[in-house]
C-alpha cells in the first residue's frame, strides 16, 4: 500500500505529548533520517517559562524565531496534555514547539515567494472549525487559550502557515495531478473485493524508520506512546501528532480493510487479536506501527445496481422513438419529451440490481454508458429503450467514483506537499541558538 511520510495540516490543539517520541519526526516533517539527526530535545530548556524573556531562539533564512514565540507555542501544545506533565515532557514539547515554528517559517517564506496571502477571515473561519470540532465556540476557545496563558496570535500564526502552504501546493501542483478512470475503477474494484471478505476497522500510528538505528528509536517511542494510550490518551490525537501516515489527518483511521490490504506483519498481529484492542509495536516495511482494532464485520454481498428509466413507443413506431431520443440529452429530459410526443410513455424503474435482470437485459445495460440509452429492443409487443441514469453498489457501503477520485487526488497532493517541505528544510539555512 502507498505510504506517505506526512501530511501538511497540523493543528496544535490536536497534539499530545508522548515522552520517547521527541527524537522521532513529527508527521509534518517527513520523518526522514535527516530529521532524526536534529538536536535532541534534551538540549532545550526544561520549561517554556524557563526560556529567556527576550532573544532569538533560531534563525530560518534570516527570519528570526524569538524565545517568546517558542514559549507561546509550547504553552499552546501543553494545553492538549490531559494530565499534569512532568519536566521531561515539558522539555520535549518545548523542543517540538521550536521545530514546528521552523517549518511554519519555511512555509510562509515559500508562500511569500508566490505572493500568496491569507485573509484574517480565513484564519477566523479555521479557528471556528477547530472550536466546533471540540464542541466549543470560537469565543470559548479563545478564553481557554487566555486562561492557559496563551496568546491567541500563536494559534492564528499556525493557521496562517497551514492555509498558505495548502494554497501554494494546490496552486503549483493541483492542476498537474490527473486521476484516470482506470485508477478510480481499480480502486473501486479493490473495495468491492474487500467487501466480500472479513473486514476490520483499524486506526494506525506509523513512525517512519528506514534503517536499523532509527527503527530502534521508533520501537522505543512506540512503546512509550502505547503506554500513554493505555492510560487513556486519545488515539486520534496521538496519530495526528506523531503518525507519518496520510491517515494522520483523520486521527489514524484506515477505514474498513481486509487482512490482504495491509502488510503481512500487520495482518498477523490483527488476526491474533481476539477483539477490539491495541497492538504491540510492530516493525514492518519502513517503520513501526501501533494499531487500534476498533471493530470487525463479516463479508458482505456487494451487487452492482443501476437506476433505469424506460422510454416506450405505445404504437410500435420506431421513427417516433428515434426522434424522441434525438431530443433527449439526459435522464432529466425523458419524461418531458415523452409528454410532448404522442404515442410515447416514460417510466422510472428505480434502482435495480443487475442480478435481478435477465441475462440479455443485464448484458444490454452493462454495455450502455451512464446517462445513455440502450439500443432499441422489443418487449411485450412494444419498442423500447432503457436509459441508464445512475450506477452504484449495494450491500458494501462503497464510496462513489467522485469520492474515490477525490481521495486519490488528496493522497497524491499530500505526497507532493511533504516532499516539497522536506526539500525546503534541506536547503534552508537554520541556526538554532
Amino acid at each position: 500500500m502507498v505510504r506517505m511520510k506526512a501530511r501538511i495540516g497540523r493543528l496544535a490543539l490536536a497534539g499530545i505529548i508522548l515522552p520517547a517520541a521527541a527524537s522521532l519526526p513529527m508527521h509534518a516533517q517527513s520523518g526522514t533520517q535527516a530529521r532524526l539527526s536534529q538536536p535532541t530535545l534534551d538540549e532545550t530548556p526544561a520549561s517554556p517559562d524557563s526560556l529567556p524573556l527576550e532573544g532569538i531562539a533560531a534563525i530560518v533564512n534570516d527570519t528570526p524565531i524569538s524565545y517568546s514565540d517558542v514559549r507561546e507555542r509550547a504553552r499552546l501544545l501543553l494545553m492538549s496534555f490531559g494530565s499534569q506533565p512532568n519536566q521531561e515532557q515539558i522539555q520535549q514539547i518545548t523542543g517540538q514547539a521550536l521545530e514546528q515554528l521552523i517549518d511554519e517559517k519555511l512555509q510562509l517564506q515559500e508562500a511569500a515567494e508566490y505572493e500568496v496571502e491569507v485573509a484574517s477571515e480565513d484564519i477566523d473561519s479555521a479557528i471556528q472549525d477547530m472550536a466546533r470540532q471540540s464542541g466549543a465556540t470560537r469565543d470559548q476557545l479563545v478564553q481557554q487559550l487566555l486562561a492557559a496563558g496563551v496568546n491567541p496570535s500563536s494559534l492564528e500564526q499556525q493557521m496562517r502557515a497551514d492555509i498558505a502552504w495548502r494554497r501554494v501546493m494546490s496552486g503549483l501542483y493541483g492542476s498537474r495531478i490527473r486521476i484516470s478512470e482506470n485508477q478510480v475503477d481499480e480502486r473501486l474494484q479493490q473495495l468491492r473485493t474487500s467487501s466480500s471478505e472479513t473486514q476490520y476497522r483499524i486506526s494506525e500510528i506509523f513512525l517512519y524508520a528506514p534503517d536499523a538505528s532509527s527503527q530502534a528509536q521508533a520501537l522505543e517511542a512506540a512503546a512509550s506512546i502505547r503506554a500513554q494510550l493505555e492510560q487513556g490518551a486519545p488515539f486520534e490525537m496521538a496519530a495526528q501528532r506523531f503518525s507519518s501516515s496520510p491517515t494522520a489527518a483523520t486521527g489514524g483511521d484506515m477505514g474498513w480493510v481486509t487482512l490482504e490490504d495491509i502488510d503481512p506483519a500487520l495482518a498477523e498481529a490483527v488476526s491474533e487479536m481476539e477483539g477490539p484492542g491495541l497492538s504491540e509495536p510492530i516493525a514492518a516495511g519502513e517503520g513501526v506501527y501501533l494499531l487500534a482494532v476498533r471493530n470487525r464485520r463479516a463479508p458482505q454481498d456487494v451487487q452492482s445496481v443501476v437506476s433505469l428509466t424506460r422510454l416506450a413507443s405505445q404504437t410500435g413506431e420506431r421513427e417516433a422513438l428515434v426522434d424522441a431520443m434525438d431530443r433527449i440529452s439526459g435522464c432529466d429530459d425523458i419524461e418531458t419529451v415523452a409528454r410532448e410526443t404522442d404515442g410515447l410513455s416514460a417510466a422510472s424503474l428505480g434502482r435495480i440490481a443487475l442480478s435481478e435482470l435477465s441475462e440479455d437485459a443485464a448484458d444490454r445495460i452493462a454495455a450502455t454508458a451512464t446517462g445513455e440509452a440502450t439500443d432499441i429492443f422489443e418487449t411485450g409487443g412494444r419498442l423500447s429503450v432503457m436509459y441508464v441514469c445512475e450506477r452504484g453498489e449495494s450491500g458494501g457501503n462503497l464510496p462513489g467514483p467522485d469520492q474515490v477520485e477525490n481521495q486519490l487526488f488528496g493522497q497524491q497532493l499530500s505526497m507532493i506537499s511533504e516532499r516539497a517541505l522536506r526539500n525546503l528544510r534541506r536547503e534552508a539555512t537554520i541556526i538554532r541558538r
